[in-house]
């Protein structure tokens, strides 16, 4: 995609006078050079295939460290007693999170959105609320495109690779992607969406990418269920009216020249963080006998 900025995806919404998924459909269509249908098409079996994946969630897998495995549900189980701090929703934002982070785990398949180390924040968001607000799937597909949009400009501009920038590029653009897609579903408004997107990313910048034994479970897996939370926690100020005192495209911006400071031993290489910690050393003891 060409655009650069939430900005211009904006700019471009109003100018044409469309919302800002198909800003982003219109963007798909001319760069792959397909038919809206088509385009429609591919989103429509992404969504497809994270339903799948959660609905085929298997907690008696583990990876083959032992690390990841029957905690989907653990928070499964917890989510059906009454009494609980947190709401129906953001528990089971928290389940699915987990779900599809033990699954990808597991070698299952997912959906890498925008990463496989990420994959659990969009599809817990969406898939739950889709469930709990009854949405139709034509509206689904359409947060995907807001998603997208926003996923695409922060991959452009700044990065979504861990190596590169951080967790923070991974888990905080997932979480800005959810923002935005949720706060479209629950009618918000260009400013909205943006400025959501803005929140779940000012609240994961600099966080690192520590492996431990470079595998994407701990601490990638719990990582998705703050990134999934922090999406819709973002939304909801967001669509309270509360605005982001740095622009959003300048908080993308900030991401980047973060990612750019973090030591090298912060970004995926696995040589600092928790990635060295007693605990981490004795998974790679045990793993290596």
């Amino acid at each position: 995609m060409s655009l650069l900025k939430l900005s211009e995806i904006v700019e471009l919404s109003n100018q044409r006078n469309i919302p800002f998924w198909q800003v982003v459909l219109q963007e798909d269509m001319r760069e792959r050079n397909v038919t809206k249908s088509e385009s429609m098409k591919t989103m429509q079996s992404m969504f497809e295939a994270m339903k799948e994946a959660d609905e085929s969630y298997n907690p008696h897998l583990k990876s083959l460290s032992g690390l990841a495995g029957g905690d989907g549900e653990k928070l499964e189980k917890f989510r059906m007693k009454e009494n609980r701090l947190v709401g129906d929703f953001l528990v089971q934002v928290m389940e699915k999170a987990v779900k599809m982070g033990e699954s990808n785990a597991c070698m299952r398949r997912i959906v890498a959105m925008p990463t496989a180390g990420s994959c659990g924040v969009i599809p817990a968001v969406l898939l739950t609320y889709k469930e709990q607000r009854n949405a139709s799937m034509e509206k689904m597909i359409e947060a995907l495109y807001v998603a997208g949009g926003i996923g695409e400009v922060i991959a452009a501009s700044a990065s979504i690779s861990g190596a590169e920038g951080g967790c923070q590029a991974e888990i905080g653009s997932a979480s800005a992607m959810a923002a935005g897609a949720v706060t479209y579903l629950e009618n918000g408004d260009n400013e909205e969406i943006i400025h959501a997107a803005a929140f779940a990313l000012k609240n994961m910048l600099g966080l690192t990418c520590d492996p431990v034994a470079g595998l994407v479970e701990v601490p990638c897996i719990k990582r998705n269920v703050s990134g999934a939370v922090n999406a819709v926690i973002a939304s909801q100020m967001a669509l309270a009216g509360v605005r982001s005192a740095i622009e959003p495209d300048e908080v993308i911006a900030s991401m980047k020249r973060i990612g750019r400071l973090l030591p090298s031993c912060l970004r995926e290489t696995g040589q600092d963080g928790l990635a060295i910690t007693e605990s981490a050393k004795k998974v790679e003891m045990r793993m290596s006998q």
